[in-house]
This record gives C-alpha cells, structure tokens and sequence, in this order.
C-alpha cells in the first residue's frame, strides 16, 4: 500500500538531512510555504514538520520557524559522551562523591568478609527483599516522613527499576500518565517501552499547574500521575503544603495513583510532609541511594499501598527476580550504622557550596535552580538553539543536557541543565566561566 503523502515527504526531507544536502541550522520552508511548494494541505504540512521532529530532525521555533537540528550527539535524552577535544568538565550527569568513600567501601567489605553470615550474600533473597532488610529501609524512611510497616517496602536495583515495575504492575499499555511538562528523563524512556500515552502538564515557578491537571484529568482517564514535589528535576522546586494537598486532593478526585519520586528530597533539609504521607493509599514512593551515596550502588525501594503490594511484587520478580545480596548488605549496612545520614548531610553542604559557585560564575543569566542542589536550569537567548550551544560547548571541552531531554511534550523551551556534581569543586568555577564565555559569545 503507498504510504501517505506526508510520510514521503517526511522520508525525503529526512534523507536530505542524513546525507547533509539540508545543512545542521538551516531554516527550512515555513509551513505554508512547504504546502504550496509540494502542493499538500497545510494540515498535512504541519504534520511532515511533527514527523521529522519526532525523529528527532529538526525543531521548531515559534516566531522564527523550523530548523535542522545539529545532530552532532550532544543533545536530547541520550547524549555522546565522547568528546572531540579533552574533557574541561561534565555538566551533564552527577556521580558526586564524597573523597573518603574509596576507604568506606574497603572498610564494609571487610566487615562483611569477616561477619558470620558471609554465606548467606551467595544465595538469592526473595523478590522485594527480605523482612530484615526491608525493616532496615522502613526505618530510614522515617526520617524522610514516611511511616509504614516493612511488608509495604520493596527492595530494587535502583530508583528507575522501581519507578519500571511500579508502572508496569498499575498501568497497561495505551494507559494515560499525566507527567510534569519538564521532568526526569527516565520517566519518557519508561513511558515509551510500555506504551503509556503520557500527557504534560504545564509548570510553573511554584510548580505544576494544579489547574491545567485537573482540567487534564476530568477530560481524559488518567490512570497515574508522576510528580518530583521535592527537589524537582530539573526546575528544583519543592512544593509547599498547599499545593501538595491540592495535588492529592485532585488525584482522589480523579481516583488516579501517585508515583511520587524523592530521588533529590534528601538534599531539602526541612521537606513539607511527603506525598505518600498525605495519600497513603494511592501513593506509590520510589527513591534509591544512587545521589546520596553512590551511582553505582544500584540500590533501590518502592513504598506501595497494601492493596498494589502483590502486583509489584509479581512485576519485581519478572523483571530481576531481587537486588544482589551483596549491593543489599553494603546498603543496608551503611543505612544502620549512620553512613547514609552522614553522606547526605555532606552531599547537602556541597550541594549548597557548588549552587554558590554557579549563582557567582552565572550571575545575570537566565538561571532556575534549589540553593542547594545540584542542578542548575540555563535560560538561553532568542537566537541561541539548545542543539547547537551544546555542540558548541562540546568543542570546549564541555557536556551539557539540552531541554529535550526533559521535555514530556512538544515544546522544547530554549535553555540548557547543568550538573554540578561530578567537576571537582575547585574546577567547577573555572568550567562556569568557560561556559558563559562560550555561550555569551554564540552570535545570532
């Protein structure tokens, strides 16, 4: 069967792109334009525009029209980290550490070496964990304003596997997932391999518009709702006690769950109550110690209602059964001697010191970010494309993540999100001041 007319021209103007015959920064035909050149109706147009867009080809600009997007790698949710000229500085992902962390896991791993039940680290522990470890977790989320008996932890490798099963046990593929219009990644990559429709909501500076999700959800069946109330990623908000309990009291309305991640809420040193504690009996919590401790420890919990503790479980066990013994001992170890609590007391007073390196590296720009977070959100310029200031910024020497990453929907905002956990703290000012320098002097 021949394809539709809007297929084919979305297929030639994409090869034209691939082969370089249309340049990276070329503004192509204005919609009309391209409906009279190919003699198609503009509706058809618009959408040969969204189909090259989807593929990640070019972008659209309101005002100033389409562009071909510079396909160098270093944008949009799966970046290159290869660059073509030394490392200056990854702004793009944060592993921070702390310095004396290489002598902390020698020394838990000698003490597991040397404790009674090193055995037991060989045998395979029971999807979600078990009741001890579980225990060890319930009892650290208190610090955290979560209160719940073990039974209701389920132990993961990670925040993201959590945030897999959770939405593989609640939600069926076509299943609406109403989403921050700027949000985590990882929630879009989820999103597409189980072919949930997800549905942006807009964001302000204070947070969602609570507003435009009510309107979303009495008009369309939204099943979940996923929300980062404290420590946002990547705009850094933390949502107050009114706008929590307007969030919660929307999704009762609507009868949706909540999947509520805390992934950054340790660096909040006094949090409103968390969600799951306002709406425990739709609110799923999923958080990990890949920030607070380490990237690598892949270590992870879902907080779940009694009555979806079943499902998760089923969906934990399809998916890696249970976390490795070993990484299980370690986290668990580091929770109950007070290691954990330590590191994120640390991790806050570098937090805050990095978010005052970049308010003095960064000042007058276009800058969102928590006071003591790590993550800072770059305004940039009219003429200034995300695309191209980070293929710009990689020829220096720095990685950066472009709005498109974050994006749940189709407006891409011009502006850029710094990492600033991974540089070395006294680099980190030095590599500010190249960024600006570099972004500054992008022309129009």
């Amino acid at each position: 069967m021949r394809p539709p007319s809007y297929r084919r021209i979305a297929d030639e103007l994409a090869a034209a792109i691939r082969t370089g015959a249309i340049p990276a920064g070329a503004r192509l035909p204005t919609h009309r334009d391209l409906a009279r050149e190919r003699r198609i109706a503009l509706a058809t147009a618009t959408r040969v525009y969204a189909e090259l867009a989807a593929m990640g080809l070019v972008t659209g600009e309101p005002g100033r029209g389409t562009f071909v997007r510079h396909r160098s790698g270093y944008d949009g949710p799966e970046p290159s980290r290869a660059l073509p000229v030394p490392r200056v500085a990854d702004l793009s992902f944060n592993q921070p550490l702390a310095p004396d962390q290489g002598d902390r896991l020698r020394t838990a791993l000698r003490t597991l070496s040397t404790s009674g039940e090193v055995e037991s680290l060989l045998r395979q522990h029971p999807p979600g964990g078990r009741s001890g470890d579980r225990a060890v977790v319930a009892a650290y989320l208190i610090g955290r304003g979560i209160d719940v008996a073990p039974a209701n932890v389920l132990l993961t490798g990670g925040t993201q596997q959590a945030l897999d099963v959770t939405l593989r046990a609640l939600t069926r593929p076509g299943d609406v997932l109403a989403v921050d219009a700027l949000s985590y990644p990882g929630i879009r990559l989820l999103a597409a391999a189980q072919g949930l429709d997800l549905a942006p909501v807009p964001v302000t500076a204070a947070g969602p518009d609570l507003a435009a999700l009510d309107r979303l959800c009495r008009t369309r069946p939204v099943r979940a709702i996923y929300t980062i109330p404290t420590v946002h990623n990547p705009l850094g908000w933390v949502l107050d006690r009114e706008r929590r309990a307007g969030l919660v009291a929307v999704a009762r309305a609507a009868d949706c769950v909540i999947i509520e991640d805390g992934t950054y809420a340790f660096l909040e040193a006094a949090p409103p109550p968390p969600l799951q504690a306002l709406a425990p009996e739709r609110t799923c919590y999923v958080a990990g110690l890949s920030k607070n401790v380490a990237t690598g420890l892949r270590f992870g919990f879902a907080v779940v209602p009694d009555r979806h503790v079943q499902a998760v479980t089923r969906s934990l066990r399809a998916a890696a059964w249970s976390v490795p013994a070993l990484v299980t001992a370690l986290a668990t170890g580091w929770i109950t001697d007070g290691t954990v609590e330590e590191l994120e007391r640390a991790r806050r007073e570098d937090a805050a010191a990095r978010q005052g390196i970049a308010r003095d590296a960064l000042a007058g720009m276009d800058v969102v970010a928590h006071p003591a977070s790590y993550i800072v959100w770059l305004g940039l310029e009219p003429h200034q494309r995300p695309d191209h200031v980070a293929a710009v910024l990689a020829e220096e020497g720095i990685l950066v993540s472009t709005s498109d990453a974050f994006a749940t929907g189709p407006h891409r905002p011009r502006a850029l999100r710094l990492a600033l956990g991974t540089p070395p703290l006294d680099g980190l000012a030095s590599a500010l001041h190249r960024l600006r320098r570099t972004v500054e002097a992008i022309p129009p």
